[in-house]
C-alpha cells in the first residue's frame, strides 16, 4: 500500500509539481519515500508505476 502526496510549484513561466510517493521495501519491510518534481500531467503515470 502507498501513500502519495501532491504539491504545486510554480517557477517563472513553468508549472511544476512534486510527487511524493511511500513505497515499501520488498527486502526489509521498511517504507521509504520517493520524492520527483515533474509536469503535473505526468503525476498519475507516476503513481500508476
Amino acid at each position: 500500500m502507498a501513500k502519495k502526496s501532491v504539491a504545486t510549484i510554480q517557477t517563472g513561466s513553468k508549472r511544476l509539481t512534486k510527487a511524493i510517493k511511500m513505497v515499501k521495501s520488498s527486502k526489509s519491510g521498511a517504507y521509504a519515500f520517493e520524492e520527483r518534481i515533474m509536469a503535473p500531467e505526468d503525476v498519475n503515470n507516476y503513481f500508476k508505476k
